[in-house]
């Protein structure tokens, strides 16, 4: 079971407020901050559910190649609010909501890439 993942982010303000709305639209808030003067080599944010961040990002040379995370939701009209919220926060469409049964016949996702390429996606796994 994975406890938390992050991304490197070139522009950590642009990118943090990205997050923010993105994963916004998921439900989930900033949780934690941390200045490069706590962590002792860069500045940090954690994004999650209340109590919970379990996603991060850090000021630093994005991972390359960019990576791919997905975030689970329980219904598709929050897949489609993550991707008007990601495209409105200045996020690249990589994929518009919708199914992809070749992943399996109720795989309903939408992916954005983030300021830095990496590809950001909500998917719901239940039927409509």
């Amino acid at each position: 079971m994975i406890d938390h993942t992050g991304v490197g982010v070139s522009d950590y303000a642009k990118s943090r407020a990205f997050y923010q709305a993105a994963l916004g639209a998921i439900g989930y808030v900033l949780e934690k901050e941390f200045p490069a003067s706590v962590t002792g080599s860069t500045d940090v944010a954690g994004f999650g559910t209340p109590g919970h961040p379990d996603f991060w990002i850090h000021r630093g040379t994005p991972n390359q190649p960019p990576v791919r995370v997905a975030f689970r939701v329980d219904s598709r009209a929050t897949v489609d609010a993550f991707h008007r919220a990601a495209l409105a926060a200045g996020g690249r469409d990589n994929g518009a909501p919708g199914l992809r049964p070749h992943y399996h016949p109720d795989y309903y996702g939408a992916f954005v890439l983030d300021p830095d390429g990496h590809n950001i996606e909500a998917v719901c796994h239940k039927p409509a």
